[in-house]
């Protein structure tokens, strides 16, 4: 049996972890031959519904589950970790924009980040979920300054599933069967989910769907896809979320599927003209628990319109954190 990995999950009491931690457990994320020790933060108010979701986790029996901890400080937590789901933040209610939780939610991230930075492992990879994602992201490397801030991502990887599962009900066809399915930018109502690259069974996605369901429907569908929810569920995405979270760390880890990419927010290097720094979601491949954006894509007047929206909803947001970074 493997050495056990240790990963770090915040917010472990709330709904996105109770769909998320049973799957680690289980071996989905890391495999059926590697142990995982789970370190559980959480605020000090929720630690007893911890302690059920622990009992619950011990009477699964899980083989693979090496051992548990839970704390309400990030310096335990944190110590020595592999992976961190940095999930815990304040959630989005009814009415409510991502950029509406920045103030309270950054700090958190700021705090998190300096604990990282003193007790996580050096290679610790780092998944952002708690929104506004991006930003929250950004506060957290600016705080880990001796960790690469390669080793931090925010997901989009949701908004990424929400659009192929889309496209292939209007095309009749699998999730398997698309391809090249791109989210740009920030993880909110400016994110653009970008057809021009897209395959279906081979075939480019834009000669399959008209060009107005593309604008009118599919974007703003899955721009607002989360809201949407809220509305009708009363409360934000969880088992999706979670599914999601496992998608992108374990494509990180093991490498994107051959011939297609995933969306990843990610600290820009400048490509496609985006402001170094931010973290934007782009397309990237992974391998060998790295990632690389994918170059060289064309992007149309339209496309770049929509990038443009998005990276300046992401330089209104880095000012609102700048006492942060």
């Amino acid at each position: 049996m493997k050495t056990p990995v240790k990963i770090a999950v915040t917010g472990a009491a709330g709904q996105i972890s109770y769909s998320l931690l049973f799957r680690i457990a289980s071996g989905e994320l890391f495999g059926n031959d590697q142990p995982v020790i789970l370190q559980l933060l959480e605020i000090p108010q929720a630690l007893d519904n911890l302690q059920g979701i622990v009992m619950e986790l011990e009477d699964c029996a899980y083989p693979l589950l090496d051992s548990i901890s839970t704390s309400d400080e990030p310096n335990i937590a944190f110590q020595d970790v592999d992976y961190a789901f940095l999930i815990g933040a304040r959630p989005r209610g009814p009415g409510m924009q991502r950029s509406d939780l920045i103030g309270t939610n950054a700090q958190i991230f700021a705090e998190q980040g300096q604990a990282l930075n003193r007790v996580a492992h050096r290679n610790v990879k780092v998944l952002v979920c708690g929104n506004p994602a991006n930003s929250n992201c950004m506060v957290t490397i600016a705080n880990a300054p001796d960790i690469d801030p390669a080793n931090f991502s925010a997901m989009t990887r949701l908004d990424h599933n929400r659009a192929v599962g889309m496209l292939a009900r209007q095309c009749g066809v699998s999730a398997s069967d698309v391809k090249h399915i791109t989210v740009w930018g920030n993880h909110s109502n400016t994110q653009y989910p970008d057809l021009f690259h897209a395959k279906v069974k081979g075939q480019a996605a834009t000669r399959l769907i008209d060009e107005h369901w593309m604008s009118d429907t599919f974007v703003p569908t899955i721009q607002n896809r989360g809201a949407e929810i809220i509305k009708i569920r009363g409360l934000s995405s969880a088992a999706s979320a979670a599914n999601a979270a496992i998608d992108h760390m374990k494509t990180w880890k093991n490498g994107t599927p051959h011939g297609d990419w995933v969306s990843m927010a990610v600290p820009s290097d400048g490509s496609y003209g985006i402001t170094k720094g931010l973290v934007f979601s782009y397309p990237v491949t992974c391998q060998n628990g790295n990632y690389a954006i994918v170059q060289d894509l064309e992007i149309n007047k339209f496309s770049l319109e929509m990038l443009k929206t998005s990276e300046a909803e992401l330089l209104d947001e880095k000012k609102q954190v700048k006492n942060l970074l």
